[in-house]
């Protein structure tokens, strides 16, 4: 991590992650870059449906590899490279047919690195192969649903599924939430962990940076009017003045209250509900 000369009250605390040494390139490959427009929250009929969103400095976007349908042939690492659009590394992979792509990095792979996309690779990491030939104890990372669905889960940086238990024709996985979920042993998954596990220990520092990152403030509840929050009103500071923690829209969030739809499609494939809270 890198630190910074308490030159302000701000930059006091202010850490960010150190790219030297990490990154071996700064300009993308432009086959796999192209405009992107920002939705900026808002839905098709253009009204706000994830708030604090906007602004932020210009980003182009690469085009990455989730779906990894180009089986049995060796890739070999190009360059390492930062993503603007998420936490973890990127790498540009050449495979042996000469089609460039970009993949998210593991930690621990670097530059001159092989992987490959094959029912019998190695378990090693960075290769991707069925979760029916990892073993039990094995970490993954950019893990399928199902069959070729495209990797959906743990793909942010640092983080990681342990593979528990295989039965009856699912593969059982802790996720970093806690939760234990079943997955079909014929979907695909990445071995090891995601790169750049030291995204957690950032501290942003100051309210200027998160403008930049594209995050616009956030109003406590318990300052507005009773008109538009839960929480609002009362003369001077006050506390929340209710039992369970609400949105603005009066849905319970946080606190360990669930939110999760009680007949949610996918409950039967869940094993173990996530723990909430410290002790997690």
């Amino acid at each position: 991590m890198k630190s910074y000369k308490p030159t302000s009250p701000s930059r006091r605390n202010m850490t960010t992650v150190s790219y030297r040494g990490v990154l071996t390139t700064s300009t993308p490959e432009k086959s796999l870059t192209k405009g992107y427009k920002r939705h900026v929250g808002r839905n098709n009929r253009g009204r706000i449906t994830v708030r604090h969103k906007g602004g932020g400095n210009k980003k182009l976007f690469r085009e990455v590899d989730f779906m990894y349908n180009k089986k049995d042939i060796p890739a070999k690492i190009l360059s390492v490279e930062y993503d603007p659009y998420r936490t973890g590394f990127i790498g540009l992979v050449s495979y042996a047919d000469g089609e460039k792509r970009y993949i998210l990095l593991p930690k621990d792979l670097g530059v001159g690195d092989q992987m490959i996309v094959s029912e019998n690779g190695e378990i090693k990491t960075g290769n991707r192969v069925p979760l029916s030939k990892i073993p039990v104890g094995t970490f993954v990372y950019n893990v399928e649903i199902k069959k070729n669905g495209g990797a959906k889960l743990c793909r942010s940086a640092g983080n990681c599924g342990q593979i528990i238990a295989n039965d009856a024709g699912y593969a059982h996985i802790k996720l970093p939430s806690t939760e234990v979920r079943k997955i079909p042993e014929g979907a695909w998954a990445c071995i090891g962990r995601a790169s750049n596990d030291e995204q957690w220990l950032v501290n942003v520092g100051k309210a200027g940076k998160s403008r930049h990152m594209g995050i616009r403030p956030t109003v406590r509840g318990s300052v507005m009017n009773p008109c538009d929050h839960p929480y609002g009103g009362g003369e001077g500071r006050q506390g929340r003045g209710l039992k369970r923690a609400k949105t603005l829209w009066g849905k319970p969030v946080g606190k360990g209250q669930k939110s999760r739809t009680p007949k949610k499609y996918s409950n039967y494939l869940i094993v173990s509900r996530r723990k909430v809270g410290k002790r997690k």
